[in-house]
């Protein structure tokens, strides 16, 4: 089971959601800035209060970093990815949106 400890305003978390949207993983989600419990969980579980932090509760595995979380998804996410003209790739920044998702 994956968990991914996260902040909606914050890109790199967006770039994993929807990577693993991507990949079809699923993914037990954890806002912190909406739950103080949560915050103090990641606290206990990384040492500090960076987002995004994924536990792989499956491998005994917890990592920050956007990038790293991504390839782990990739690499070990049970999900089946979609084929690349069912889903549009859609990793904004910004709150940008790109020319293949305004449809």
């Amino acid at each position: 089971m994956f968990t991914l400890y996260y902040k909606p305003s914050c890109s790199f978390c967006q770039r994993v959601l929807q990577m693993a949207e991507n990949f079809n993983v699923e993914l037990e989600l954890k806002d912190v800035e909406e739950n103080e419990d949560f915050k103090a969980e990641l606290l206990e579980k990384g040492g500090q209060l960076q987002v995004p932090f994924l536990v792989d509760s499956e491998r005994e595995v917890s990592m920050y970093e956007a990038s790293d979380i991504i390839d782990h998804l990739r690499e070990f996410g049970k999900g089946v990815a979609l084929p690349l003209q069912a889903s549009k790739p859609r990793v904004h920044v910004g709150g940008s949106v790109c020319e293949s998702c305004e449809g």
